[in-house]
């Protein structure tokens, strides 16, 4: 199969699959697609063995897509991007130090806590692993997936300040986490990373692509106000996503949170001071048909991915005994750094809605599919139970919480009604 029938398949694929679920299902988009995707591989696994050749064709269609370097070297920066420049700065600006906390500190305490348990988990179940892949599986399962919370909030309808804090924390944590998940990664070559170079490439990554991202955005916002014709401007947004990603990854940089960066600058300076109402509708036009589009095609994906898996029985049990472990430092990371921000005990309604809101998504999955093999070309030894790990916890976190966060959040802002917490 060719790139292009390749391309066209998902593209065909999560068309249907959206259209089944707002005329049928009625679910969030993502849940939705994720759901029926996974329906039709499991109908796939069934009919295997009347229909071999048809298995074989769809699990080989699946395995040509690079799954890390298609979302993690494309298809994330333009999400990232239509995320960042819906984002109302003002309000994020209100909540800057939660944000920056939960996004930096809150990734390093959960990676900490997931590590330590996952280590204890996989050692009772006698999956022994070595402590530094337990550590790597922390770094990949604690970031949350502004793909799959943009996706889910939408239809929530949560206070402003709350929904503020949650997106504003997914679209930069991913990047923290790929950056300490990376140096996590060199640390497994002997002599490759020491401590002081790990924390260098942590600052090197986070601030330095923020920074790069800012000067870019700054650098299009200019080229905006010089000009009046809503096709030229929206074609270098497109220019400001794919040369900013390429080029920090280039430089090292955080790809992820430059394109946050830069889609901050667009849509809050260039949007009030450089575009026409008309640009600024076909731009917002645009970008959430993109993003719109890239969601589907993701969660078709990751539905489809479970066919080329291969899980055996002690690594879905392992799965499932890692969910409750991975909330549980999901809640430590949010509760801790909230607490000594506010110097007391956080609001129970945020912390909870922080924590369960706080979904996995592809990202999660890109990474530890990412794993690399053996310089000899063999796979380690724990990448199948990591695999299994990631998976499983990424499913459970789109569709049981995707689906129930709409309604606990209601119920717990409700049931916590009261005077607004300061910003910090």
């Amino acid at each position: 199969m060719s790139h292009f029938e390749l391309a066209a398949a998902l593209l065909v694929l999560a068309a249907v699959f959206r259209y089944l679920n707002d005329t049928a299902l009625k679910l969030p988009a993502a849940v939705g697609v994720m759901a029926l995707s996974l329906a039709a591989s499991v109908l796939v696994g069934l009919t295997g063995a009347a229909v071999p050749w048809l298995t074989d064709r769809v699990k080989a269609a699946v395995g040509e897509v690079d799954l890390g370097r298609t979302l993690l070297h494309g298809m994330l920066g333009f999400m990232l991007f239509a995320g960042a420049i819906k984002i109302d700065v003002g309000r994020l600006a209100a909540r800057k130090w939660t944000v920056a906390a939960l996004a930096t500190a809150g990734v390093l305490i959960s990676t900490a806590v997931v590590g330590l348990l996952t280590w204890g988990l996989l050692s009772a179940l006698g999956e022994p692993a070595r402590p530094v892949y337990c550590f790597l599986f922390g770094a990949l399962i604690s970031p949350t997936d502004p793909v799959a919370v943009l996706a889910i909030l939408r239809r929530v309808g949560i206070a402003k300040e709350a929904e503020v804090t949650i997106v504003g924390e997914s679209l930069f944590n991913d990047g923290v986490g790929i950056v300490v998940f990376l140096g996590l990664l060199g640390a497994t070559v002997p002599g490759e990373a020491g401590p002081v170079r790990l924390v260098g490439l942590f600052l090197w990554g986070t601030v330095g692509g923020a920074a790069f991202g800012l000067a870019a955005g700054w650098a299009v916002y200019r080229m905006l106000r010089a000009m009046d014709n809503y096709q030229v401007e929206i074609l270098l947004t497109v220019a400001l996503v794919a040369g900013t990603f390429a080029l920090a990854d280039r430089l090292h940089l955080s790809g992820p949170i430059a394109t946050v960066a830069a889609g901050l600058v667009i849509g809050s300076r260039a949007r009030s001071r450089a575009m026409s109402p008309t640009t600024a509708q076909n731009l917002d036009t645009v970008w959430e048909l993109v993003d719109e589009t890239l969601n589907a095609i993701l969660f078709v994906l990751l539905g489809l991915e479970v066919l080329i898996l291969g899980f055996t029985g002690r690594y879905l049990l392992a799965g499932l005994l890692a969910v409750p472990l991975v909330l549980a430092a999901r809640w430590v990371s949010v509760a801790l750094p909230m607490a000594l921000l506010r110097r007391g005990l956080p609001e129970r309604c945020t912390v909870r809605l922080l924590t369960w809101g706080g979904l996995r998504g592809g990202i999660a999955v890109a990474l530890a599919m990412s794993l690399p093999a053996g310089r000899a070309g063999e796979a380690i030894p724990e990448r199948g139970v990591l695999l299994a790990l990631t998976y499983v916890v990424v499913v459970f976190s789109i569709l049981v919480q995707g689906l129930t966060i709409g309604p606990l959040a209601r119920r717990w802002t409700a049931a916590g009604a009261g005077p607004p917490a300061p910003a910090v």
